[in-house]
Formats: structure tokens, C-alpha cells, sequence
């Protein structure tokens, strides 16, 4: 990714848009195809650019200019018509395009350990929790089904930004192609593979790139997401998983038992610096008529940077997860840590069935959770006490109410509908028991 945005590739896509511009104006004549010939000898020399644009002040005239010094007459074949815009815009759509390729393999490495963690994980009873309270019991592929099924989201908002972003100009200073054929910016954009931007200023409009940028950051949001649940369920209160941690790997430098969460916190601190980058993005949208150059420092740094970090962060939440150790046991404890009361819907709804109003049925189920809840006590003896309960429902029926079976019977429709196998893998030894065992 670095790479793309190297100072050495900048100049080779530079020097690459010009010589295919100049493949255009031979086509209709304008330049004498020999000429065109020797000008694919041209080599680029960062370091002398670099120095040259240190006296002139500006990076294309620099490049023209370290061209001309070794190609003679001929260089005056280049730039013909161009406004300095028409090489940059051009070749950062094709820059923009790479790193979005990039992305994509990054996604589509995180979506496969997901796929293959969710499906291993299928039938794991967990507590589900909103609020960070205990609500019902889910299972912990159930929670990575709904990763993946964000990360197919996110790879198609990549695909469309990657589609967006995908244009060129070679109009001329100010888009009118006073200066330049369009049948020449037809053809070079065609050899790019870029489609040609319908009507530009001296730019290509920023809200081409404001949407790539605002998708990136949209995707660095669900990572974050991701890595705040690994957090949270890494705390000591917790302790359902833990991330990969090294053999001499150390958490503090005060107190030696410190095993953090550093990996998914930096997740976090980074997704808040590609929705920084993201807000610079759509402020370069408003450029003075047809172009200032308030964007163009601001480009220099949030482009290459979003994308690094982005990459960076899809790859190393997928290490995070590849080897995420997963303590089944500790997750069914903390299922019935609180009493038994995230069962207590299904007796709220069999007393309904049995005849009570909701208001009442309510009152009773709400009254026993809270009482084995406030008094450490379990929930399925207390509410089964209350005489509402006992003239409503037998023994037997009470009991299947509280079977946790329950709550996974339709894991298969919503599997499916992500594409994942709907029949549990056996429990891999590596990762079953009441150590985690996680790789």
C-alpha cells in the first residue's frame, strides 16, 4: 500500500499519463508518431526531481523539467495542452483505484477467518447483552454471522467507492478542453482504464473523493465495532475471550499479570483517525470556482495515510480473530451468572398464552428477576413459587421454558442467509474446554 503512494510510483503514473496522452495527439496527427518512440526511453529520477522542485516550487514543472533535460527536443511533446491538475487528478484515480484493490483482498482475508470462526462457533451459548446488561442467550457464531454479513456490506460500499473514484480529466486549465482534443483524453483515459469525468474544472470534483474517503472511514467504523466487543468481553468481569498474546509478550510495565486488549484498542484509536481524515475530506469539497489549492496539502497526507491505515487495520483484525481464544465454559457460567433471568420472556409469554394479561404477567416475571437479581437467588425457584405461576404452569412446563436450546433453533435461517453452512462443526479440541484453548 505504501508503495502506491511512493514518491518513485507518483512520478512512473505521471510519466506513463503523459506518454499515453501523447499516443493520442499522434493519433489524430498532431505529433509525429517517431517522436512518440523515443519518448517511451524516458526514465524518471525521483532524487533529481525532488531536487530541482526544491528550487522551482512546484512538482510537475519539476518533472517536466527533469524530463526535458534528458529526452532534448523532444520533451516539448510532452505536457502538450495540460494543465498540471490533469496529471495529478489522473493519476491519483489510478492510485485511489490500486489501494482499493488492496482493500478488497484485505476484506476478503477478514471475511473468510469470520466465516470460519462463525461456523466453529455456531452452537456457543453465550449471554446476549444490550445496554452491556444480560438480555437472552445467543451464541457466539450467531454474533460473528452478523460481522460477516456487515464486512459483505462493507466490501460492496468499496466496490462502489473503487467505481466512483474511477475517473480521469485531461481537459485543460480549466475543463474546456480549449486546449486539448477530447477525442485525446478519450483515448489516453481508455488506455488508463479510467472513465472520463463528464464535465471538470481545472479538478476533478471532490465529492468523488470525499465518497471514497467517507467509505473507508465507514469501514474502519464496523472494525472498531468489532474490536470494542473483543474488549469488553476480554475484561476480567468477563473473561469470554482473550486476544493472541505472545509468549514474552508483557501487558504493564508496573504489574506483571496485565494481559490487554492492545490490539483491538489500537483498532479503535485508528478508526478515529480515518473519520478524522474522512472530515478533511469532505471540507476540500468547496474549492474556490474553478479550483484553489486549499485541497492539496490536505490530499497529500489523508489519502496515503487512510489507506495504509485501513489495510493495516483489516489485517490486523483478522489476526486478532484467527487467534482469538474463546473460553466456552466461562461463556455458559456468565449465561446463567444472573440467576437464570434471561429466560424470562418465554415465561412472560407462556403465562400469556395460559390466559394472564401482559400487565399482570408482567408484574410477576418482572418482580422474581429483580428479587433474584437483587438477592443473588435463582430465578427459575422464585418465579415458579409466585401462585400465578403455579396455577398456570406444571413443573415440566416450567422447566422447558428455561432450555436454552430454545433461543438457537433458527441459527440455520439466519446462517443461511450469510451464506454459512447451516449444520454445526464438531468442537475443534484446540479451542473447546474450560481453558479457551484457543489457537
Amino acid at each position: 500500500m505504501s508503495e502506491i503512494f511512493s514518491p518513485a510510483q507518483r512520478y512512473e503514473l505521471w510519466l506513463r499519463i503523459e506518454l499515453i496522452v501523447t499516443e493520442g495527439w499522434a493519433e489524430i496527427g498532431e505529433i509525429p508518431r517517431p517522436a512518440v518512440e523515443r519518448l517511451r526511453r524516458a526514465r524518471v529520477d525521483p532524487e533529481h526531481i525532488a531536487r530541482l522542485e526544491e528550487r522551482v516550487g512546484h512538482d510537475v514543472v519539476a518533472f517536466l523539467d527533469s524530463l526535458a533535460e534528458s529526452l532534448g527536443d523532444d520533451a516539448r511533446f510532452l505536457h502538450r495542452g495540460l494543465t498540471s491538475s490533469d496529471v495529478l487528478d489522473t493519476a491519483l484515480a489510478l492510485q485511489l483505484v490500486q489501494a482499493a484493490d488492496i482493500l478488497l483482498n484485505d476484506v476478503d482475508r477478514l471475511s473468510a477467518v469470520v466465516r470460519r470462526r462463525a461456523i466453529e462457533e455456531r452452537a456457543t451459548l453465550m449471554a446476549g447483552r444490550t445496554h452491556g446488561i444480560h438480555a437472552e442467550p445467543v451464541s457466539f457464531g450467531f454474533i460473528l454471522a452478523g460481522w460477516l454479513d456487515e464486512l459483505d456490506r462493507e466490501r460492496q460500499r468499496i466496490v462502489t467507492a473503487r467505481e466512483d473514484v474511477r475517473v480521469g480529466k485531461l481537459s485543460g486549465a480549466v475543463g474546456t478542453h480549449a486546449t486539448v482534443d477530447p477525442r485525446v483524453e478519450e483515448m489516453a483515459l481508455a488506455k488508463l482504464g479510467l472513465r472520463v469525468a463528464p464535465v471538470t474544472t481545472q479538478v476533478i470534483a471532490r465529492d468523488h473523493h470525499a465518497a471514497y474517503l467517507t467509505t473507508l472511514a465507514v469501514v474502519g467504523g464496523s472494525l472498531e465495532k468489532f474490536a470494542t466487543d473483543i474488549r469488553h468481553l476480554q475484561r476480567t468481569e468477563v473473561a469470554e475471550v482473550r486476544e493472541p498474546f505472545g509468549p514474552e509478550q508483557k501487558g504493564s510495565s508496573a504489574m506483571p499479570h496485565k494481559r490487554n486488549p492492545i490490539l483491538s484498542e489500537r483498532i479503535c484509536g485508528l478508526a478515529r483517525t480515518v473519520r478524522g481524515y474522512a472530515q478533511v475530506a469532505l471540507e476540500d469539497q468547496a474549492l474556490w470556482h474553478e479550483r484553489d489549492i486549499s485541497h492539496s496539502s490536505a490530499e497529500r497526507i489523508i489519502f496515503p495515510d487512510a489507506c495504509a491505515l485501513l489495510d493495516y487495520m483489516l489485517r490486523l483484525m483478522a489476526d486478532i480473530i484467527e487467534g482469538l481464544t474463546i473460553d466456552r465454559e466461562r461463556m455458559r457460567a456468565n449465561l446463567y451468572r444472573s440467576g437464570g433471568v434471561v429466560f424470562s420472556q418465554r415465561v412472560l409469554l407462556a403465562l400469556v398464552q395460559k390466559g394472564m394479561s401482559r400487565q399482570d404477567a408482567y408484574r410477576v416475571v418482572q418482580r422474581a428477576a429483580l428479587t433474584a437479581l437483587d438477592d443473588g437467588q435463582d430465578f427459575r425457584t422464585i418465579v415458579g413459587e409466585a401462585p400465578e405461576v403455579r396455577e398456570r404452569l406444571t413443573t415440566e412446563e416450567l422447566a422447558e421454558l428455561f432450555d436454552p436450546a430454545y433461543y438457537l433453533r433458527h441459527l440455520d435461517v439466519t446462517f443461511e442467509r450469510v451464506g454459512l453452512e447451516p449444520v454445526a462443526l464438531a468442537p475443534s479440541p484446540a479451542r473447546g474446554g474450560a481453558q479457551g484453548g484457543g489457537s
